[in-house]
């Protein structure tokens, strides 16, 4: 495997089919919608996703796409910073006292070694307690996930066959169902290789995430997103660590488009959208190479 990271533009197309696919807690975890009725998701929801499934050492996932990936590493390996229930104090243990570790002596310290997460995405633990560390901000960034449409939610009572507490409702959770009836969203992302060096990120960190994707939702189902589908994952390796080609044309070019007059009307299915399948000629000569993650044979 090359040592080399590429610049990447990626393009997530997920469809949610009575679910929610994230859940605002501000709003009782009603799905997230804009005013104009557009549905989100957060880059944090996904990034949640990769983590949960990277947190799962025994299960498939985990055992697929490290497949070959663990004699690579030398003595990195693929823990999970942003954890729950972490425990701060060993961490703070790992890192040791960074206020006094000059850039190259923190790329080698335990804390960089073990945490896939944080070489990829960057972390905001360094900054507690005035520590002052090197990985701020990751080489891979996610954009805020928008439907193409606006979306409708539907909100149901929740029943259970005995209640939780006598006299309370009886079983029942109010409104507490909440889904989106039909929604496509887009999510970009990028890869930047220029801040490889300062987070320890090697090209099998992000050969890991590449593998990891199409996984995110179908092995993170739960009662409220049983439904959400990665339709399209694009992958796209510019030619150079500059890029051969801007973000925006790329993500343009294939971007989902709303049949009808209204773009913004609500969805019932996906065949209401027209969807490119592959960049145009043009565009494919711009880069070195194109991958729909979805679409590719299981490893």
């Amino acid at each position: 495997m090359s040592n080399e990271i590429k610049r990447v533009t990626g393009l997530l197309i997920i469809e949610a089919v009575n679910s929610n696919p994230n859940g605002n807690p501000d709003q009782e975890s009603d799905p997230r919608v804009r005013d104009n009725g557009q549905g989100e998701i957060s880059p944090v929801s996904f990034k949640r996703k990769l983590r949960e499934l990277m947190e799962l050492t025994e299960g498939p996932v985990y055992q697929t796409v490290t497949k070959e990936l663990k004699d690579t590493h030398d003595d990195y390996s693929f823990g999970i910073l942003e954890s729950r229930g972490r425990n701060r104090k060993k961490i703070s243990q790992e890192m040791g006292d960074i206020r006094e570790y000059n850039e190259n002596e923190f790329l080698q310290s335990e804390f960089v070694k073990k945490y896939w997460d944080a070489r990829l995405f960057g972390n905001t633990f360094l900054e507690d307690g005035g520590h002052k560390g090197y990985i701020k901000t990751g080489i891979v960034q996610f954009g805020m996930g928008l439907s193409v449409s606006s979306v409708i939610i539907q909100r149901h009572t929740n029943t259970n066959k005995a209640g939780v507490q006598e006299g309370k409702n009886q079983g029942m959770a109010p409104l507490a169902y909440r889904v989106v009836q039909h929604g496509v969203y887009v999510m970009p992302f990028y890869i930047n290789p220029s801040l490889a060096k300062k987070t320890g990120c090697k090209s099998y960190d992000v050969e890991l995430l590449k593998r990891l994707i199409p996984y995110a939702y179908d092995h993170t189902r739960s009662a409220v997103r049983p439904d959400v589908r990665i339709r399209h994952a694009w992958w796209l390796e510019h030619q150079n660590a500059l890029g051969s080609c801007p973000d925006y044309k790329l993500i343009d070019a294939l971007m989902p488009k709303r049949k009808g007059d209204d773009p913004m009307t609500p969805s019932e299915s996906w065949a209401d959208y027209d969807v490119p399948n592959k960049l145009p000629q043009d565009l494919i000569n711009k880069i070195a190479n194109s991958k729909d993650l979805d679409l590719m044979d299981a490893i």
